[in-house]
């Protein structure tokens, strides 16, 4: 069978190109793919051509070398199975599920030590949200929730959706997500939240009036949302001496924030979170590997099913972008299959 991957051509356009993979060295693997996750918040960004100029595509692995400049492979979710191994790699490699944070094609080759292996039973779908639910490990860890505390979420798109299940077992006052689509506050009340509402109930006068602790006195807020404006809204919800952590990546878009206010003499603390790395304050307990496994472990306790809301075969992928570009109220997570 030809190989085939998916490639950035420019603003708006991916074309599946022919690729050659070849046979696994002596220590490498040869994996076909099964299924692949897309990110609605990164790849969207190189979709649309809103990152900024020159910057690396992920300098933490080593699949995504280079630039975000066009023509690119892009992605990071790719889960499938062994078929092959090199010389020098155990056979017992064969047949089992692995994941890989590689960019969208039909088969990739890697070492071993460069793969998760799923565990027994995962399906291919399930095994591609693996990177998702790291993030959301990583943000959550940088979050620190405490006991009784009043949290926020901002945005309920699969990033968000994710730390909500965490959060939800985490002994909370307040559990709060915040979101425009009904689909997607439906989904956070699923999978934990006490409550949701929407960005313009936020400006019509919840986080302002002061009634309502959980919304105008929370400890903690969580912006997802992949909107630089959501920001004033999670400002506008703290109280004095809270935190707000920022795990969306917002690329060249750019929105007027109000720090002229409460910002400072509340004394606010904006953190980002990005899971390229770990925390300084905690990398004397932990490193990319105890993540992974605290990730691993949570893997099954995401509701999958309700996550993924299509499924669109490989060589259709365009298709598959252009609805996650157009139609954000029909989708959450996107899967490309392979036959």
């Amino acid at each position: 069978m030809t190989d085939a991957a998916l490639y950035f051509t420019g603003p708006e356009t991916v074309e599946v190109r022919e690729a050659s993979v070849g046979p696994p060295d002596a220590d490498e693997l040869l994996v076909d793919t099964r299924a692949s996750a897309i990110s609605a918040g990164t790849e969207l960004l190189v979709y649309r051509d809103q990152t900024p100029d020159g910057l690396p595509a992920d300098e933490t692995l080593d699949a995504l070398d280079g630039d975000l400049s066009y023509p690119l492979q892009y992605g990071y979710a790719a889960s499938g199975v062994v078929s092959e191994v090199g010389a020098d790699v155990d056979p017992d490699w064969v047949g089992r599920s692995v994941f890989s944070f590689v960019p969208h094609q039909t088969s990739f080759r890697t070492t071993p030590d460069s793969v998760v292996a799923l565990p027994p039973g995962t399906a291919p779908a399930v095994g591609s949200l693996l990177p998702s639910v790291e993030t959301a490990t990583n943000i959550v860890l940088d979050a620190a929730p405490r006991l009784g505390e009043r949290v926020v979420v901002f945005g309920a798109g699969v990033i968000g959706l994710c730390v909500t299940r965490l959060l939800a077992a985490f002994p909370l006052e307040s559990l709060v997500v915040v979101d425009p689509v009904e689909r997607r506050r439906a989904l956070a009340a699923s999978f934990g939240a006490d409550r949701t509402t929407t960005p313009a109930a936020l400006d019509g006068g919840a986080g302002g009036g002061g009634s309502d602790a959980a919304l105008d006195d929370a400890d903690l807020a969580v912006e997802l949302s992949g909107q630089p404006s959501a920001l004033d809204d999670a400002l506008g919800v703290v109280g004095y001496d809270a935190r707000i952590v920022v795990g969306s990546w917002y690329g060249t878009k750019r929105e007027p924030i109000g720090l002229g206010g409460r910002f400072h003499r509340d004394r606010i603390d904006i953190v980002s979170s990005q899971v390229s790395t770990i925390s300084p304050e905690l990398r004397g307990r932990w490193d990319r590997d105890r993540r992974m496994d605290a990730a691993l472990e949570r893997l099954d306790r995401i509701p999958a099913d309700e996550l993924i809301t299509h499924r669109i075969p490989f060589e259709r992928a365009a298709e598959a972008y252009e609805l996650l570009d157009s139609a954000t109220d029909e989708t959450v997570q996107v899967i490309l299959e392979y036959s």
